[in-house]
């Protein structure tokens, strides 16, 4: 059993985003003129071995780029395949708070994700803290980026100490997720995870050839192996190249299928 932690269903609104310019050249992509089917994510899933995928929202200063809307529709159109992700506007915090909660309430969303890098403002501004509050309330994990940012904007706020570390301080219950396992500060990410109890890493933009080796040991240890989950960034990295080389880590049984699979289930509550 796999299930993939980060992935993104390619929308023409999405791709052809100025900020992704950078990864569109590095994985030779053009953005679409057409919407493009749910089917050619699921399609990726199915030959990676992929059972479920945390399909995110995305929402910038300008406006959504994956609204909250279709990510609801995919998952209701593929039962059991996908777990919605909410992204909200930060700059409307009541207003965030409101559809965060109807889409967990209403449409069985599973988590928040926020992109700090994005609005160029770190996890710990204001406009963050009523959505740590209501994420605590719903039971659902907050999960961003950390570590630099691929995307042309300033990576400063993607560092794990102080801002996820001040975080997780401030609300002890939030259950974090860092995703993109904070290179080129993973050591610091591991610090933070070791530090606090609800905060997890997930591999997601990395082949695990390119996993930083204190990343692997932590995976290897009696309590990183809780606290490390595997994911793809689909469609930057399509889950059978994000896949391939598990196998190659070492990782005990235990540690393996906690992973690809246990973690996640544990964290996002999926049945």
């Amino acid at each position: 059993m796999t299930v993939d932690a980060w992935m993104q269903h390619s929308t023409p609104d999405f791709l052809a985003h100025p900020a992704l310019a950078s990864l569109m050249r590095w994985t030779r992509q053009e953005p679409p003129t057409d919407e493009i089917p749910i089917e050619v994510t699921v399609t990726a899933m199915d030959e990676a071995g992929v059972d479920v995928s945390l399909l995110s929202a995305w929402h910038a200063p300008s406006g959504p780029m994956i609204s909250n809307e279709q990510v609801a529709g995919w998952c209701s159109s593929h039962p059991g395949r996908f777990a919605g992700l909410a992204s909200v506007d930060l700059a409307r915090p009541m207003e965030a708070v409101r559809e965060l909660r109807r889409r967990v309430e209403e449409d069985g969303f599973k988590g928040l994700r926020q992109l700090p890098w994005l609005w160029q403002t770190p996890p710990t501004d204001r406009r963050f803290y009523p959505l740590f509050a209501a994420c605590v309330e719903l039971g659902i994990p907050f999960c961003t980026q950390v570590g630099h940012t691929g995307p042309l904007m300033p990576s400063e706020v993607g560092r794990p100490i102080p801002y996820i570390d001040q975080v997780a301080l401030d609300f002890p219950e939030l259950v974090i997720v860092g995703g993109h396992i904070g290179y080129p500060w993973t050591e610091e990410m591991v610090a933070v995870c070791r530090k606090h109890e609800n905060v997890y890493i997930d591999t997601s933009a990395y082949v695990p050839k390119r996993y930083p080796p204190e990343l692997v040991a932590y995976m290897k240890s009696k309590s990183g192996r809780k606290k490390v989950l595997w994911g793809s960034n689909f469609p930057m990295i399509s889950p059978t190249a994000a896949r391939e080389g598990v196998d190659a880590l070492g990782l005990d049984e235990e540690a393996r299928d906690l992973f690809l699979d246990g973690n996640a289930r544990r964290v996002f509550n999926l049945n």
